[in-house]
């Protein structure tokens, strides 16, 4: 029996989870897999958007800044338990991805991510200039999730870094099942139309106008609770999370592993996340390093890492 691509992209990503554990030396790797879990959220996100809608956004770092501090302060301020302060930053961020995605989302190509890097630059300096609320630069504690110690009381014990491995995992895994289904929808089909041209989608009928709202919105709650599940993970954020370089990264990784593909964006934001554990060794010329991986993926692979490898072995087969 044929898998179907979705069913394919969940059991690799699955299995993925499940196997690496087997090859870590030591348990500081799994922080460095719930990072990578963590970052694949995000360009989850960017995928909806970018990937499927054609639309670009240079500042979706303002909405992990708006989840990772939703974590920090809900709790402390509203009295609320941190999993609901996770829905109550993905619902700001949602609202806030509507209000400023209406006027925005008229604009093209350039002109659209210089308006989505002022938002994504707004939200920054509001982190940190708000020095009563957020403790400015200097960061802010963010309670504890508590979940760990629910399941130790169930009888599975694990160290902290082994169930943020395991649960952002799960949360990556269920990001993507609910992206990899958005794609096969009507709504998918649409994004789809409007990113091959706005034009020919409009004379079929599509309102691309609400499209492209519905793909800002949705991208930006995978940001936000990206950006709450770092917050949690690391029981510290400053404003760096909602900064400028965060959204390139952002957009950095899709378009290395692929941002037309789930499983390709999620292998950027490996790759990305690792390149500069790997290059300690070499910290003065980390961003050199980094730079040249991205120009020769951008000169011979540039549908993105994971797209361009499968259609050469397609190709080969052939």
């Amino acid at each position: 029996m044929k898998l179907s691509a979705k069913t394919a992209t969940l059991l690799v990503l699955a299995l993925m989870i499940a196997v690496t554990p087997f090859f870590f030396p030591s348990g500081y790797y799994y922080r460095v897999g719930a990072l990578i879990f963590v970052n694949g959220i995000a360009v989850t996100g960017i995928v909806i958007l970018t990937g499927y809608a054609g639309q670009i956004s240079l500042g979706h770092a303002g909405f992990a800044g708006i989840g990772a501090y939703a974590c920090a302060l809900a709790p402390v301020h509203l009295g609320l338990h941190p999993a609901l302060a996770v829905v109550l930053g993905a619902a700001i961020s949602a609202v806030l991805a509507w209000l400023v995605g209406r006027p925005i989302l008229r604009l093209k190509g350039y002109y659209l991510g210089v308006a989505t890097l002022g938002f994504g630059i707004l939200v920054s300096m509001v982190l940190n200039n708000e020095r009563d609320l957020t403790r400015g630069p200097d960061g802010i504690d963010v309670p504890e999730l508590g979940l760990r110690a629910v399941l130790k009381g169930w009888g599975l014990d694990m160290t902290n870094g082994q169930f943020w491995y395991f649960f952002c995992g799960l949360i990556l895994i269920l990001g993507a099942w609910l992206a990899l289904n958005l794609y096969d929808s009507p709504t998918g089909r649409a994004l789809r139309a409007l990113h091959g041209s706005e034009i020919a989608a409009r004379t079929v009928g599509v309102d691309v106008a609400r499209m492209k709202l519905q793909a800002f919105v949705i991208s930006a709650v995978y940001a936000s609770v990206s950006g709450s599940l770092l917050a949690l993970q690391n029981k510290f954020i400053t404003p760096d999370v909602a900064g400028f370089m965060h959204s390139i990264e952002m957009v950095t990784m899709a378009v290395l592993g692929g941002v037309g593909s789930i499983l390709g964006a999620i292998l950027g934001a490996g790759i990305l996340t690792l390149l500069p554990q790997v290059l300690t060794v070499f910290a003065e010329y980390e961003q050199l390093v980094l730079g040249l991986v991205m120009m020769l993926v951008m000169i011979f692979l540039r549908e993105g890492l994971l797209p361009s490898i499968l259609r050469r072995l397609r190709g080969t087969g052939e």
